[in-house]
Formats: C-alpha cells, sequence, structure tokens
C-alpha cells in the first residue's frame, strides 16, 4: 500500500512537471531576447527604464537567464534636464537569440533593417511560447518601445512613452507589432507601428495590447 501510494505521488509529480512552460532546465542557454510574459499590470507605468530593466532580470531569472545583464527596449523623451535615450544603445551588440535558440537578429544594424528575424512565430516570450498577436483572443501584440522606426526616441513636445514610463492614465505610448501585422502608420513594425489609445491598463488592452515590452542581454 505504502509502495502504491509513492508510485501514485511520482506520477502525479510528473504529469505536473509535463504541463509546466519552458523551465530552467530546458531554456536555451544563448537566449538573450524575449516579449515579457507579462507586465507589471499597471499600464505603462513601468517603474521608469529601472523598473522595466528589473521585470526583465526577474522573468529571465524565473527561466535560469539571471546571470546575464538584461535591458529593456525603450526610449525616453528628454524631459526635467534628463537627455533623451535611444532604446537601440540600450541593449548592446548583438547577436540576439530567442528562448528556443533561433537567432532573431545578428547586431542593431541588423536589427533595424528588413533582414531582421522578427516574427510571430520568433518573437518569444522568456518561457519559449509564442504571444498573442491579431486574431487570437486576447490580442497582445502591442509592444511597447517608445521608438522610432531606426530605434532611437522622438522629439517635439508629444507624449510618445507614458511619461518616460511612469504613467497609468494619460498620456500615449508609440508601440509595435510583434506579429508584424495590423493598423496605424507602420502596421508591420516590430518596434514603431502606432502610439496607444492612453496609458492605462484598459486602454492599453483596447487597443490590442497588455503592456508587454522587449528585453535584450547585452552581455
Amino acid at each position: 500500500m505504502k509502495k502504491t501510494g509513492s508510485l501514485l505521488v511520482a506520477a502525479i509529480l510528473v504529469v505536473a512537471l509535463a504541463a509546466l512552460p519552458v523551465s530552467a532546465q530546458n531554456a536555451d542557454s544563448k537566449m538573450s531576447f524575449f516579449i515579457v510574459s507579462s507586465g507589471p499590470g499597471n499600464g505603462a507605468d513601468l517603474g521608469g527604464l529601472a523598473g522595466a530593466d528589473a521585470r526583465c532580470r526577474m522573468l529571465a531569472r524565473a527561466v535560469g537567464a539571471g546571470g546575464r545583464t538584461w535591458r529593456a527596449y525603450l526610449s525616453t523623451t528628454a524631459s526635467s534636464g534628463q537627455a533623451a535615450v535611444n532604446a537601440r544603445d540600450r541593449i548592446g551588440s548583438g547577436p540576439w537569440f530567442n528562448a528556443k535558440g533561433v537567432q532573431v537578429a545578428r547586431d542593431v544594424g541588423d536589427l533595424h533593417s528588413d533582414n531582421n528575424n522578427l516574427t510571430k512565430e520568433t518573437q518569444l516570450n522568456e518561457y519559449g511560447l509564442m504571444v498573442n498577436g491579431r486574431g487570437d483572443s486576447p490580442n497582445r501584440h502591442d509592444i511597447l518601445t517608445g521608438t522610432q522606426l531606426d530605434g532611437t526616441a522622438f522629439s517635439g513636445s508629444d507624449d510618445t512613452t507614458c511619461g518616460n514610463w511612469t504613467s497609468h492614465g494619460e498620456g500615449s505610448a508609440q508601440v509595435g507589432h510583434h506579429d508584424r501585422t495590423g493598423g496605424g502608420k507602420n502596421p508591420t513594425s516590430w518596434n514603431s507601428a502606432h502610439g496607444s489609445r492612453g496609458c492605462s491598463q484598459e486602454n492599453l488592452q483596447g487597443t490590442g495590447g497588455d503592456g508587454l515590452y522587449y528585453c535584450f542581454a547585452i552581455d
């Protein structure tokens, strides 16, 4: 009877482990790029760049990739005496690989060119799972970036970063489409498709987003 009980417990554990997403044991050691599986839940208020970077590290650590230096692909605009920050300048030199070990871009130039390998199928979250896109329910293809097509920050007075990633109310943020389809001025752009309706979680979700963003390892 005791032996039967032990076997039953072992069987339950095997089934439970099989149901888990990519774990630290089978995450590809080359992973240096992912879309966050979830944002902080406070709209585009990510706690600024520091908060966004910290979430990249936390999620990477959960799948065994916490030993690298992670940065969020986000730009900020000049404000309160602080210079603008370009997303492209925050992410190292590449190359970058997804959680399955597939190369998505060779270097910064390749990343921002038409030759990159950024598609819905390759832009995976940290667990190696595809992120919902247009046609899926719910649609989560709007990825926060605050950048222009070349990965640089916007100039001018318009809010394109939801108060440099501190607002969950008024404002707007430039987003890309990870599935390379949808509406906006540049619907097929992964990093600069259109501006969001607002900065709240509800407004981001209302136009096909969920407060998600890209993370890159710089080493």
